[in-house]
């Protein structure tokens, strides 16, 4: 069936990643393709049975799950797989570079079953599960440390983007829905899914995820006392 989500479940602990599977594999409309126990293993399944997302933790052995994110995400033959980071605390260190690495987002691992299956399928339908409230936080946390990883950071060419995309997009990283960027720059939703799809093409972002990252590297938005402030 071609409305099947295929999912593989990625997380060190058997118990945890069984649970994950049982979950999967109870819910119609998805489908458990495997599981893996590592990074290495994941992208190693993940090029074999090419799921539509995969479930990963951080914390691994062997390669840990910004790495094997990193890999998926950046290999020809399995980008188009999206990757949900499995995380203990909403704000865990690792978070912030996994998005860097290519996931859609992140989620709690002791969020409510609902919650990991709407998770899924949120992922699944190409959008990055970063609420507005995470995004906030997020920034705030990571954008104030020097150097989130290390290595030499990318700087996105913002060459082509017009001062209309520039402000729709520090919107986007400041944490905005949609709703309240049309509110606050008086445009259409319409209007604003335009800028914003231009904004992903130009800055080849993969979702809103890739979006925030793109506007904190290039120096568009920064943390301040009181919240974020722009360049």
């Amino acid at each position: 069936m071609t409305d099947v989500t295929r999912v593989l479940v990625v997380d060190d602990q058997v118990l945890l990643r069984g649970s994950f599977r049982i979950l999967v594999e109870n819910e119609p409309g998805l489908t458990a393709v495997g599981e893996a126990g590592d990074g290495a293993e994941a992208v190693e399944l993940a090029r074999l049975h090419r799921p539509d997302v995969v479930l990963m933790d951080v914390r691994m052995p062997v390669m840990d799950g910004i790495e094997a994110t990193r890999r998926i995400c950046g290999s020809p033959e399995t980008a188009g797989i999206r990757v949900l980071i499995l995380t203990t605390f909403d704000l865990d260190e690792y978070v912030y570079e996994a998005l860097r690495a290519g996931a859609a987002g992140f989620l709690l691992k002791d969020a409510p079953p609902a919650e990991v299956l709407a998770a899924i399928r949120v992922v699944a339908a190409g959008d990055s599960l970063l609420a507005p409230s995470v995004t906030r936080r997020l920034i705030e946390e990571f954008a104030r440390r020097p150097d989130p990883a290390p290595g030499p950071r990318r700087t996105p060419e913002l060459t082509g983007v017009t001062e209309r995309e520039r402000e729709v997009l520090e919107l986007i990283a400041r944490g905005l829905s949609n709703d309240e960027i049309t509110a606050r720059l008086h445009l259409s939703m319409g209007t604003v899914k335009t800028h914003i799809g231009r904004l992903l093409s130009k800055l080849a972002a993969r979702d809103r995820a890739q979006l925030v990252i793109a506007a904190y590297e290039s120096g568009i938005v920064s943390p301040s006392d009181g919240g974020l402030a722009t360049h």
